[in-house]
């Protein structure tokens, strides 16, 4: 029951001191997100962390294993896991969380310090050092867009499946 009150006092606060930081995401009452540097940022980078049930006397669950760090490469996730896990030892027994989202905060810089900010164009240039035909002709397939007018005039003329009737183009022989 204390346990319980602890948490829910936690989770309350988490809610009050980030509400509005789009950086900050809930889950679930016992999961969150935080994103560390803004979206634009190469080296801005996701950390996640779960509550296990004994917690806080056991630490929380941290995980970087978002879609949105796919670009960082294991060796700095891993040592980004190493020093938030020394935090963690270091607060065993109190609420972490806010504490775990601020340590990232204050330390990305030297987190990310080994990161190369390249990493997403060498991808891409290494992709279309490959095929660039693919690539050009993916680029003319682009539909044209048409207003409102245009959509309604050519909804006037087909049916429900999109299709003209038949013999919208047949001509007129006999006169």
């Amino acid at each position: 029951l204390l346990l319980y009150s602890l948490l829910q006092m936690e989770l309350e606060a988490l809610r009050s001191i980030y509400e509005g930081d789009t950086c900050f995401r809930e889950l679930s009452p016992v999961s969150f997100q935080y994103r560390i540097g803004e979206s634009g940022d190469p080296k801005a980078f996701l950390i996640e962390v779960s509550w296990p049930e004994t917690y806080p006397q056991t630490a929380p669950l941290i995980s970087m294993d978002a879609f949105f760090n796919n670009t960082i490469s294991s060796s700095i996730k891993q040592s980004i896991l190493d020093k938030l896990k020394v935090e963690v030892e270091a607060n065993l027994g109190t609420a972490m969380t806010y504490t775990l989202f601020e340590y990232a905060k204050d330390n990305k810089e030297v987190f990310m310090e080994n990161q190369p900010v390249n990493t997403v164009t060498s991808v891409s240039n290494s992709i279309a050092i490959g095929t660039p035909d693919v690539l050009a002709s993916k680029k003319k397939d682009k539909k044209e867009q048409l207003s409102k007018t245009q959509k309604r005039k050519l909804a006037d003329k087909t049916d429900n499946k999109g299709e003209l009737p038949r013999g919208w183009n047949w001509v007129d022989v006999i006169k």
